[in-house]
């Protein structure tokens, strides 16, 4: 005869070491931190971040995501014109010599939908740091050709600059400014999985009956 009383409690063991959360590090040659901005209040100039990195906390049985941080490094914007590049850099804008990076901590995210969540950090910009609230959503899970399980986000705000005192402008003859104040930010983000969270349980061993 054979003792099965112990099966249900490694069942539950197992699936509570599988639901818990894992570490996500983002793969910045999969990613993009980008941002618009209008110019002369008519086109849009783009640009992005070339050197950044991030990690999260997700569990994705569970739907939750936490600890969230990101930083990205002030120099290596890029709008595709070493001009304006240079200028972004300068003391007119970043300053990016005394404001080597830019910084995203203290995550609070919130559901608001199935893979839809909202994102509030503390961005840390020009020597100011303010809260922004991102919307977040979750874009799919997969495995690569290597067997990482790469989880996709994407996260979009719209912040204004001055808040964060980048207030250089020029005005307009007929009215308006060379530079809007407003700034859409766009998080792109493949991560793959680095490791269980501290303290999560290892996954229970297979189990054979004892016999009585």
């Amino acid at each position: 005869m054979y003792r099965f009383a112990i099966l249900p409690v490694l069942a539950l063991i197992s699936s509570v070491a599988f639901a818990a959360p894992a570490k996500y590090v983002i793969d910045a040659s999969h990613s993009k931190m980008a941002f618009a901005v209008k110019h002369l209040m008519i086109s849009d100039v783009t640009g992005e971040f070339k050197d950044f990195e991030g990690s999260f906390q997700f569990d994705e049985k569970a739907g939750v995501v936490s600890d969230a941080t990101f930083s990205a490094k002030t120099a290596s914007i890029n709008t595709g014109n070493t001009k304006r590049d240079e200028h972004l850099q300068s003391a007119d804008f970043f300053d990016a010599a005394k404001n080597p990076t830019i910084t995203l901590t203290n995550s609070k995210i919130k559901k608001a939908g199935k893979n839809k969540y909202k994102w509030t950090a503390d961005l840390n910009m020009h020597g100011v740091t303010k809260p922004v609230t991102f919307d977040l959503e979750h874009k799919g899970t997969a495995k690569d050709g290597w067997g990482n399980t790469v989880a996709a986000f994407q996260a979009k705000a719209t912040i204004k600059r001055s808040d964060w005192g980048l207030t250089w402008n020029k005005a307009l003859e007929a009215g308006g400014v060379t530079v809007s104040d407003e700034v859409r930010l766009t998080l792109d983000a493949e991560a793959k999985m680095d490791a269980p969270a501290a303290g999560a349980a290892a996954p229970a061993a297979t189990a054979t009956p004892a016999k009585k």
